[in-house]
């Protein structure tokens, strides 16, 4: 599959979180849904998608079938994760 941009992944997550704000009247809901990115994720494209501040997880799909792509995957999920977090 294709994999979005890092901008067009935000974006995305950002709609929908204003639409939870605007459906139940409170940021603070919104905020604490987790939103996981659903499209193709690679060990290269994770931690940039990850890196974004409103994209809180990722389905991995075929990057899951080879043990050493999930785990490059799985390793820059964590570094992507760090580096938000320190941010």
């Amino acid at each position: 599959g294709l994999v979005a941009t890092p901008d067009q992944a935000q974006a995305a997550h950002v709609a929908i979180r204003n639409s939870l704000a605007s459906m139940y009247g409170s940021g603070d809901v919104a905020a604490s849904v987790r939103i996981q990115y659903g499209g193709s994720v690679t060990p290269e494209s994770i931690e940039q998608l990850m890196g974004e501040l409103d994209v809180d997880g990722a389905l991995v799909g075929g990057a899951s079938l080879n043990a050493d792509s999930f785990t490059r995957t799985f390793d820059g999920a964590g570094s992507a994760d760090s580096m938000k977090k320190a941010s």
